[in-house]
């Protein structure tokens, strides 16, 4: 037997599944990473083999570009591994990934029930094509219990849509529990994992569709838009894979590839991260300008006790909620006056970013608990000891923005 055959005498861990899922293997000769393949038409040399490829376009033997290729193939192994599923869809981008599996599991007539802290893209979908296709969206508060959860559902209720922690405000969901009850009425569970990547397993906790913007921790270098649905039971991957087929979802080889380069170091990226951002959450912790600080590893946030039981660690994005003396404006001029922070939307790259997100607080069943400004920090590679002296200068600008003589405790 072949030495990348042989039985394993223990489970390896992540950071060396990552290291060799994907590729040929160590004990064959050529170049460690698997080739770039680009393309749109296949040939085959008769009748037959296209015909036989043509029956199988479930499975990965494309008969046509679209259908993905070996360099697609071998990401959606990877991103499957990193999950706990078996099958993987690797699509266009993070809100694809998001649309896909709602276009799946939905059709007209049919309920929807998801998160009133969900990601702001998907609420637009859900509220903007959903309705027009006929389908209802009812939203709940992120912290309802099974028993809540149960009484919202309707005989015609077929998703139940998680997002945890959400990308913005940063809930925690009981997910066994939602998704149980969800289940013995018949609803699919789908589930926004991208904020817990491998931190949180969802196959093991009731999940039946798994949804990441890859873009963000995979790719790691801000540079790709990348999506990827994943499931552990061939019917559901069957399901996401025709729809996705029909809706002609198709990413490039190229970036797929730069995918697979990036999840190489992604383990060593993401703990590193992982001490950085909870290092600086903690620093704001102890800041007298900070109301709260929305980061669920952190003892006492909310949503601790629940990330505690069900994750495995944590990654860098969260948010901070400043006091409610200080205005919008003062919290964008603390935002303006960072050198190492960028302003943008994205996250899990290698650099920090910093947004501004009050105006990206929508809440239809229940009150935002806070009155103060809502920043959204993402903390990358760079020195914790660097970061923490620009947010303190940045807290000098907040401070003197408002006229207020708050000064660090």
């Amino acid at each position: 037997m072949p030495d990348d055959q042989a039985p394993r005498n223990r489970p390896q861990a992540l950071a060396t599944r990552l290291s060799h899922a994907g590729r040929a293997g160590t004990r064959v000769r050529g170049f460690v990473n698997p080739p770039l393949l680009r393309g749109s038409t296949m040939l085959y040399p008769s009748c037959e083999e296209r015909q036989a490829a043509g029956a199988t376009r479930l499975d990965q033997a494309p008969n046509y570009g679209v259908m993905g290729n070996a360099t697609h193939h071998a990401l959606e192994d990877v991103i499957a591994e990193i999950e706990g599923g078996t099958r993987c869809q690797i699509v266009s981008s993070g809100l694809a990934a998001v649309t896909t599996p709602l276009l799946a599991y939905l059709k007209s007539g049919d309920h929807c029930l998801v998160p009133d802290s969900v990601y702001g893209p998907t609420r637009a979908f859900c509220d903007g094509l959903l309705t027009r296709l006929g389908i209802e969206t009812t939203y709940y508060r992120a912290d309802i219990d099974a028993a809540g959860i149960a009484a919202m559902m309707r005989p015609n209720t077929a998703v139940l849509y998680l997002e945890s922690p959400g990308s913005h405000t940063f809930e925690v969901q009981d997910v066994p529990g939602l998704a149980g009850a969800a289940h013995a009425r018949g609803a699919k569970v789908l589930m926004d994992n991208t904020w817990g990547i491998h931190f949180f397993q969802p196959f093991r906790h009731g999940v039946d569709v798994s949804i990441q913007a890859l873009t963000k921790y995979v790719v790691g270098h801000s540079d790709v838009l990348l999506g990827s649905v994943t499931t552990a039971a061939d019917e559901d991957w069957k399901r996401v894979r025709l729809t996705a087929l029909a809706l002609g979802q198709y990413a490039s080889p190229d970036d797929c590839w730069l995918a697979l380069r990036g999840v190489r170091t992604m383990s060593v990226r993401l703990q590193h991260q992982m001490r950085s951002g909870l290092a600086v959450a903690e620093w704001f912790a102890g800041r007298p300008e900070v109301a709260g600080v929305l980061h669920p590893a952190l003892p006492g946030a909310p949503g601790h006790d629940l990330w505690r039981r069900d994750f495995t660690g944590a990654c860098s994005l969260f948010g901070v909620v400043f006091q409610p003396e200080f205005s919008n404006a003062a919290a964008c001029a603390m935002v303006d006056s960072l050198e190492l922070f960028g302003i943008g939307a994205s996250w899990g790259g290698f650099e920090s970013l910093v947004l501004p997100t009050t105006g990206h607080v929508v809440r239809t069943a229940g009150a935002w608990d806070y009155d103060g400004p809502l920043v959204r920090f993402h903390i990358g590679l760079e020195d914790i000891g660097d970061l923490i002296a620009d947010l303190d200068r940045g807290l000098a600008v907040l401070r003197a923005h408002s006229g207020l003589r708050v000064q660090p405790g």
